[in-house]
């Protein structure tokens, strides 16, 4: 057995994951969602984005190495059971003290534990039908 948590692989996982508890932190931003199906638990996993909009492709892999470590470091503790972990870069992520990031996704899986999310930032009522005419 692998002494990381198994990594998020399939589009439709990250969709789904999105569904689930969010919780923003300055750094990231932090996806928490069940994914018991039919056959059972998958145990801890996780996914980490990156997008163009953070930087160039040195920069978003920086990033990414950082995130999976601090998730190797706190899932196998601290994670929830049989959950996905997205982490979501945010642009001044790259920059942040590593000892900073490591608090700051402690904290979100405690909140994500008590089942204490954000609150979603959706569309307005009217804009999902287009111009009004």
């Amino acid at each position: 057995m692998s002494r990381h948590p198994q990594v998020i692989a399939k589009r439709a996982d990250f969709l789904a994951a999105n569904r689930g508890i969010r919780v923003a932190q300055p750094g990231f931003v932090l996806l928490v969602h069940p994914n018991v199906g039919s056959d059972g638990g998958k145990g801890r996993r996780y996914g980490i984005t990156v997008t163009k909009k953070i930087g160039n492709a040195v920069v978003r892999n920086r990033m990414k190495r950082r995130f999976r470590e601090l998730l190797w470091a706190a899932l196998p503790e601290r994670g929830l059971p049989d959950h996905d972990h997205v982490l979501i870069g945010r642009e001044g992520g790259v920059e942040r003290d590593f000892a900073t990031l490591a608090a700051e996704l402690d904290h979100a899986l405690a909140r994500a534990a008590a089942g204490k999310g954000d609150r979603r930032r959706g569309r307005s009522p009217g804009s999902a039908r287009g111009p009004r005419r």
